[in-house]
Formats: C-alpha cells, sequence, structure tokens
C-alpha cells in the first residue's frame, strides 16, 4: 500500500483502545478519511497533535483497499484556532462545521472548495466582532453547492414560472421541492415557508456572489438574518436526512 499525503481538518474522533484512536477527517485532496491511529493517544508518538476537534494537521496514511478504517501513519500540526474557545458562539459555529462535514460528504469524495471555505470560515470566526450567523450562513450555502444542493431561486423550483408578480409579498420556500415556489406550486409543498420579499432578496443576492466569487464570509442585512437561518436550517435537514445536533446551539432554539 502507498502511503498518502493530505492536508486534513479533525472533523471528529473517538477513542479506540488505551493508546488507539479513531478519527474522522475532512482532506483538501481525498474528501472525507476515516483512520485509525495505533498509538495516537501516547504521549511520546508520531502523532504531534492530539487530535483535537478543528486542528489542521498534515497527515500522512495507509488506505485500504477492502473499505475498512485507512491506518494513519503521521500527522503534523498546522494550525489550531484556539480563540474560537473564548466565544462560546464561534465555538458553536464551528462545531457545527465539523459535524456538516463529518455526516454530510461522503468517503473520498474530494471537494477542495468546501476544505477551503472551512478553514477560511473557521479562521473568520475568531475574528473579533466576527458575526457568527453570517458566517454559519455563508459555508451552509457553499456546502448546499458543493454537494448538488443548492436552492433554485431565479423561478420556481416546481414548474419554472415566474416567482415574482405584482401583489406578491412573501416567496414560499421549500427545501423538498430544491428550493423557491411559485403561488400555484406552493400550496402543494408540506415544508413550505414564507419568506419576506427583502429576506428573498438577500438569500439571492448572496447565492449569487458565492457563485462568481471566492466563497468568503458575506454581510447579511440584520433584518433579514433570522430568516434566512430558518431557511438553510430547514434546507440543510432536510440534505441531511436529521436536523443537525449543533443546529440549535449556533441557532439558540
Amino acid at each position: 500500500m502507498a502511503a498518502e499525503k493530505a492536508l486534513a481538518l479533525v472533523v471528529r474522533g473517538t477513542d479506540w483502545s488505551e493508546t488507539s484512536r479513531i478519527t474522522t477527517l475532512f482532506t483538501r485532496e481525498f474528501g472525507k478519511v476515516r483512520a485509525l491511529a495505533k498509538g495516537g493517544r501516547r504521549l511520546k508518538s508520531n502523532f504531534d497533535v492530539a487530535f483535537d476537534l478543528l486542528s489542521v494537521c498534515r497527515i500522512v496514511f495507509l488506505r485500504k483497499a477492502s473499505g475498512g478504517l485507512d491506518l494513519l501513519t503521521e500527522a503534523r500540526m498546522e494550525e489550531r484556532f484556539p480563540i474560537l474557545r473564548e466565544n462560546l458562539s464561534a465555538l458553536y459555529a464551528g462545531y457545527y462545521i465539523a459535524e456538516l462535514l463529518a455526516d454530510g460528504t461522503q468517503d473520498y469524495d474530494p471537494h477542495p472548495g468546501l476544505f477551503e471555505t472551512a478553514i477560511g470560515t473557521l479562521r473568520g470566526l475568531g475574528e473579533t466582532g466576527a458575526d457568527p450567523h453570517a458566517h454559519v450562513t455563508t459555508f451552509e450555502l457553499v456546502w448546499l453547492r458543493e454537494l448538488g444542493y443548492s436552492p433554485r431561486l431565479d423561478a420556481c423550483a416546481g414548474c419554472g414560472a415566474r416567482l415574482l408578480s405584482e401583489g406578491v409579498e412573501r416567496v414560499t420556500f421549500s427545501p423538498s421541492s430544491g428550493g423557491a415556489l411559485c403561488p400555484l406550486c406552493g400550496p402543494s409543498a408540506l415544508d413550505r415557508r414564507g419568506v419576506s420579499l427583502e429576506g428573498f432578496a438577500a438569500l439571492r443576492e448572496l447565492t449569487a456572489a458565492l457563485e462568481t466569487d471566492r466563497p468568503t464570509m458575506r454581510s447579511i442585512p440584520p433584518g433579514v438574518s433570522g430568516e434566512l437561518r430558518q431557511i438553510l436550517g430547514q434546507t440543510v435537514s432536510f440534505v441531511l436526512g436529521r436536523r443537525p445536533r449543533l443546529l440549535g446551539y449556533v441557532d439558540g432554539r
């Protein structure tokens, strides 16, 4: 077996024995990797990283052909985000990102853009005055796009008709339908949610900006932040097949 090298973010870890540990890593080169670190809990080993959640490290591992756990042979610390430990809201946001990467991606399905966005988001969360909700919202939109679930916002996701017409004050949004719905299709969606025109415009502008620019945190008007959090929390839950455990901590509900 040839040794593989990668830059990885630790998104989950479980003790395997008194000396070994199973760790889930989201790598830039290979996507999600689940590996056994034999001796990873020893004070003196080939691992100078304790596999703390949200640590960035350079790893060397042997890929198992049978589909079992890979064997991690080396890990060297590259970056930590200690400032997150000083801000509970930022820490919850970081843990939420780790949950989406661990549970919402497939093994060996690389997404370099998503990896870079995750690292950039964690760095941004540690900045003075950072808005965790804005950072999380931006990350969720990139996560949805990378997985192929970007909501349709230019026309009705059901029939392709125009969404906005004279007299319309709210737009219907449905995760199971794939995005926004026109007045005719909206009532049939069981998971429909009404969105103000201001909130819908902000969501459309944010999505369009992330499609053209390098994915970085975008500002969100304070008046519609709550709406966007509800819409994207519902959409992420639909894609994941369950409500993320950390979502309530991020949104405070």
